[in-house]
């Protein structure tokens, strides 16, 4: 009996193992100069000439196209139907971080070892926790304070019956700082933590810039390659958990 439960433990401990190795594998080839598999996204990463304005850090590779960068400026444009100006008009400076955010989602191709499967009908994969430089998240706090809002969390919860986002009828309109009392608040509950703000600073190849100047190179693809590199190496560490709680009983039917 002792002999049977051994074997099955370590039957247990195998599968566990070259499930942490196949992650692994899979990670090293899945996660550099890669696009999701959402809405907009295309499917591979290539030039575009003709990126607009705030998306045009990412002409030389980009996941996004040109008439979705155009779309990316409008406010309820065709992109998602989102409007900006959901409790009066939204300050330049703000929407010009929620522009350039929706620049890094739609085109940016260094997103990938942040890449989460989802089942949603407008997209299969999103982005989940991103290492976002915290002096990008402070100054979009900093621009965003005396712009008004009425939710606290921009993804679910919204009116639509009028075709575009609408304030729920219960939810009344106040600065950002209301629902979002500090920089990390905003930056990691707006669109469901997408973003994690990191304690890096920008330049320091250990965060992902919102903005960058092209002529300089796009910083963030040293740092997606430092956090694809990261979890590579990481080996059994899946595994590791379950070895150690199983170390003791294993022990115990080996005597």
């Amino acid at each position: 009996m002792a002999h049977l439960m051994t074997t099955q433990l370590l039957l247990l401990v195998w599968v566990a193992t070259w499930g942490a190795q196949t992650s692994t594998t899979r990670a090293r080839t899945d996660l550099l100069n890669v696009c999701m598999d959402a809405k907009h996204h295309k499917d591979k990463p290539s030039p575009e000439d003709k990126l607009h304005e705030q998306c045009s850090p990412w002409k030389k590779n980009s996941c996004c196209s040109a008439n979705t960068s155009q779309e990316a400026h409008k406010n309820i444009s065709n992109l998602y139907r989102f409007n900006w100006d959901h409790c009066g008009e939204m300050e330049p400076a703000c929407k010009r971080h929620f522009i350039q955010d929706t620049c890094l989602y739609e085109c940016s191709p260094n997103l990938g070892p942040w890449i989460q499967q989802v089942d949603q009908s407008w997209r299969k994969e999103r982005i989940l926790d991103v290492p976002l430089c915290k002096e990008d998240c402070q100054r979009w706090w900093e621009d965003c304070k005396t712009s008004l809002t009425c939710k606290s969390n921009w993804h679910k919860g919204w009116n639509w019956e009028k075709g575009y986002n609408k304030c729920p009828t219960d939810a009344a309109c106040h600065p950002f700082p209301f629902y979002f009392p500090t920089p990390a608040d905003l930056c990691q509950e707006i669109w469901s933590h997408s973003y994690k703000v990191s304690n890096y600073s920008r330049g320091s190849g250990r965060c992902i810039q919102m903005w960058f100047d092209p002529a300089q190179g796009n910083p963030n693809e040293e740092v997606a390659r430092f956090y694809a590199e990261a979890m590579s190496s990481v080996g059994l560490g899946g595994a590791g958990p379950l070895l150690i709680s199983l170390a003791p009983v294993l022990l115990w039917l080996l005597q």
